[in-house]
């Protein structure tokens, strides 16, 4: 009997596939990469056509002994990696490292761990695509280029092993960028303007709200405008100008690309972007469930399709008609609404959806973590609402105007539930609350209605800086400027917080002082690789690999000389660069020498400079030269324990200051309250007071 030996990746998959494909099949895993290139070395031969040099990976080598072995065994190898670029390599790889002939392997894919799926795969078995390959070996080299020469450059410059990657310093920029933006950002006083109506017969009102445009460039009214419209208005003597009642609907959500399902995951399940690709990895390998053995319970997990299988639509569309009825089941012909979504999609795969929708989360839900249990019902919630009749709303806007200003009431309630009725995603939950929770007296309102003004109410607000970026909208925005890939989200995260490039609080990601020195560097020396329109850029050129259109080697061809020419400009500027340990009048209370200043992962401390006979250090506390506002001695400049900059008394814990701006030594002129310096300017601590003014350094 013919003996078949199928390698995947993973160890967990083995024994499921296994026990699809029966006794004629041996399964192994190659539990990842098996060659690569060299830690010890760049690995890329720059001077002959930028060949890489492929070792194999240490530790790995008992392993392909036992898969030679077997290979040799076996009168077909079928080597069935993951189904994308990556996998790809690892096939192409395996063949290199077993020495297998042409005729006996077969290249098979399948996106989902379903008895179906693998069976079926058999019967689709194809060649390498190199194609593929080709873009995987174009982004390595690429990547390893980058990385090799600029970080021995940071090493030079900070001190330290550190190390710099072309994706992770975009990424690194934006995150900088933004903290530049937040610190620069001046509040700016503003006032909303409404108007509060009876309606005759009713025992409700309602308020509507100024709809005309401020004097201000800007459009936000001041305290003086607001006044002057109310003024304007006169005695309240408001009419009805027009009511337009009518419908609106909101389309289903596409089902989850990996980035969406980051995001979401994160809004809805507080889940790390890191901790949801673990999760789900699981979920896709396989869980064992009690009757079925080990099931793998979704479709491949790194996609940024939105693509669903006929199949899929049509189970969908029998368990919606059979679970809701008919009218909320969509035709399978429909497509929902594919928000968020990459500006270039690699249709290669479906979008993240159950792979067999007849096992229900609630049925399972005993035999999975809480982790599992949660993101696997968020999966199947967004592809089941994905295949449903979209939702209803009924609206109304009315317009009133006294002397011509013009106030305008708007509502909505929902008339038909569709998708609604099974997904409700976290960020939108006010747009929901909001459509539901709408006064229903406005419904009744026509234009002969009886209105009566009863007050104005005006308040007072501030412009906010745009919020401090966190995992998810930062792989939203990486998605949109077409940084990295679905494979490449979560690893750029986890790099940066592994070295301390970034720190995490709550949710808000913040750049360390770390953080901030490599990125100074970065965009001073390497302008192209931080920016972020390049690296989109070379990210088309790896798809246009993948599509057989771009010759990868002509993409490093490209790139290297004028990244050449910025590295040796690099180390001539920078090797001119000495920092020396500062040394401080702090004495060690060890051994009494002056401690001095380091520089380590999270920023600078004190050091004692016996070291390794005196290993003392202390955190380092820089004054500002400004007395605290609450009890007169010197403010110093702290970190969080992840990082993050701010501003406390060097007298604490017995007196509690504490402000993330940095505070100045000029009292405010309007209030006497202490000011901080954001960008060119100075503005009062408290925000109500609202005065700011040109920076005039202490």
């Amino acid at each position: 009997m013919a003996k078949n030996l199928v390698i995947v990746e993973s160890p967990t998959k083995v024994k499921t596939i296994k026990k699809f494909l029966g006794k004629n099949f041996e399964v192994m895993a190659s539990q990842g990469h098996v060659r690569d290139l060299p830690k010890s070395r760049i690995g890329v031969d720059i001077e002959h056509d930028f060949e890489p040099a492929y070792i194999t990976i240490r530790g790995k080598g008992d392993l392909l002994k036992e898969l030679r072995r077997e290979a040799k065994k076996a009168d077909t190898v079928y080597l069935a990696t993951d189904p994308d670029r990556e996998g790809e390599a690892i096939s192409w790889h395996l063949i290199a490292a077993l020495d297998l002939d042409r005729k006996k392997y077969k290249r098979i894919t399948f996106n989902e761990i379903t008895k179906n799926a693998v069976k079926n795969s058999f019967s689709a078995s194809r060649d390498i695509d190199s194609d593929l390959v080709d873009a995987q070996q174009a982004r390595r080299v690429l990547d390893r280029i980058v990385g090799y020469q600029i970080s021995p450059l940071l090493w030079a410059k900070v001190k330290r092993g550190l190390s710099a990657g072309r994706v992770q310093s975009s990424a690194l920029r934006l995150i900088a960028d933004r903290e530049n933006e937040i610190n620069d950002f001046i509040p700016k006083e503003y006032y909303s303007l409404s108007a509060l109506f009876s309606v005759k017969g009713k025992k409700e009102g309602f308020f509507a709200s100024y709809a005309g445009k401020g004097k201000s460039q800007d459009g936000l009214l001041s305290k003086e405008e607001a006044e002057e419209i109310i003024k304007a208005a006169g005695e309240g003597h408001f009419s009805i100008d027009s009511v337009k009642k009518g419908k609106r609907t909101r389309k289903a959500l596409a089902p989850f690309t990996t980035s969406t399902l980051q995001q979401s995951a994160s809004s809805s399940l507080n889940f790390a972007v890191s901790k949801t690709m673990l999760i789900a990895q699981q979920l896709y390998e396989g869980v064992d469930l009690k009757g079925f053995g080990t099931v793998g319970l979704i479709t491949y997990l790194r996609t940024d399709s939105v693509r669903v299988s006929d199949e899929a639509r049509k189970s969908a569309h029998e368990f919606i008609t059979k679970a809701y009825g008919k009218e909320y089941a969509a035709p399978e012909s429909f497509e929902a609404e594919g928000r968020g979504g990459a500006k270039k999609i690699q249709d290669a795969h479906e979008a993240i959806r159950p792979a067999d929708i007849n096992i229900l989360p609630s049925e399972i839900k005993d035999e999975l973590s809480r982790d599992q249990y949660r993101l696997y019902k968020l999966i199947f919630d967004r592809f089941m609402a994905s295949r449903m009749e979209p939702s209803v709303y009924e609206t109304v806007s009315v317009k009133l105007s006294s002397n011509k200003m013009e106030f305008v009431a708007s509502g909505s309630r929902r008339e038909f539930p569709g998708w609604e009725v099974l997904y409700n995603p976290d960020d939108e939950e006010k747009e929901d609350a909001e459509a539901e929770n709408s006064n229903s007296v406005l419904f009744s309102v026509d234009e002969k209605s009886e209105v009566s003004f009863k007050s104005f109410e005006k308040k007072q607000h501030f412009t906010e800086a745009p919020p401090h970026f966190t995992e998810a909208s930062l792989v939203r925005t990486m998605e949109e400027l077409g940084i990295g890939r679905p494979s490449t989200y979560s690893p750029t995260i986890t790099t940066l917080l592994k070295r301390h490039y970034i720190s995490k609080e709550k949710k808000a990601l913040f750049v360390t002082e770390l953080g901030e020195v490599v990125n100074a560097l970065m965009k001073e020396s390497f302008p192209e690789i931080v920016d972020t329109s390049f690296t989109a850029n070379l990210e088309s050129l790896l798809d246009g690999v993948e599509e057989g259109k771009v010759e990868w080697k002509s993409i490093i061809r490209n790139f290297y000389p004028d990244f050449e020419k910025e590295v040796k400009k690099a180390d001539e500027e920078i090797s001119k660069v000495k920092i020396e340990d500062e040394v401080t009048d702090i004495i060690c209370d060890k051994c009494g020498r002056n401690m001095v200043v380091k520089f380590g992962p999270h920023g600078k401390f004190l050091a004692c400079p016996g070291f390794p006979e005196c290993r003392n250090t202390k955190p380092f506390l820089q004054k500002i030269g400004v007395p605290c506002p609450k009890c007169g001695k010197e403010l110093v400049e702290r970190k969080t324990k992840k990082g993050r900059r701010f501003y406390g008394c060097e007298d604490y814990p017995e007196c509690d200051f504490v402000s993330w701006s940095r505070p100045v030594k000029k009292k405010c002129p309007k209030c006497g309250g202490y000011m901080t310096l954001k960008g060119k300017k100075v503005l009062c601590a408290d925000q109500s007071c609202g005065y700011s003014e040109t920076y005039e350094s202490d």
